[in-house]
């Protein structure tokens, strides 16, 4: 099943401007990731928000922070490449390349960037904090794609 979703915040989900009227405004990644609960035991089917918060955009990629343990579905981006960065804890990163799951572990303070189009999820044992920045919309899917 595949879904598409919009730029923008689902309900429930806190955002915290990284702009103003009058320009940049700083952002606390430490108050934001503060200000959440965290999701335990992710699945696929999680649908909470609480555990994401959204802290501003740059381009057509929005910056956000969550912090959880568990499994994520899979998800691509057609507009552009992702950073992904683990605050605190590690995760897998399983990305889809020729039709192989291709895990890269990362550790705290790690990042790596997924390739514009490539279907990709997250394996994370430990609750941990990761921040993105990831280009919309985004595909999602609860299956393992085909392509």
């Amino acid at each position: 099943m595949l879904e598409v979703c919009d730029p923008g915040l689902s309900e429930g989900q806190s955002i915290v401007p990284a702009m103003n009227n009058e320009g940049p405004v700083a952002v606390s990644i430490t108050d934001a990731l503060g200000a959440l609960t965290p999701l335990i035991g992710r699945t696929p089917e999680s649908r909470e928000v609480d555990w994401a918060a959204t802290l501003g955009q740059v381009g057509n990629a929005g910056i956000y922070v969550v912090d959880y343990s568990g499994a994520s579905e899979w998800e691509r981006h057609s507009h552009g490449d992702e950073i992904v960065m683990v605050l605190n804890g590690a995760t897998t990163l399983f990305m889809l390349i020729d039709g192989e799951d291709v895990p890269y572990s990362l550790a705290e303070m790690e990042l790596i960037v997924v390739p514009e189009n490539t279907w990709h999820r997250f394996e994370t044992p430990t609750r941990s904090q990761v921040m993105t920045v990831t280009p919309q919309p985004t595909d999602h899917s609860r299956e393992r794609p085909t392509a």
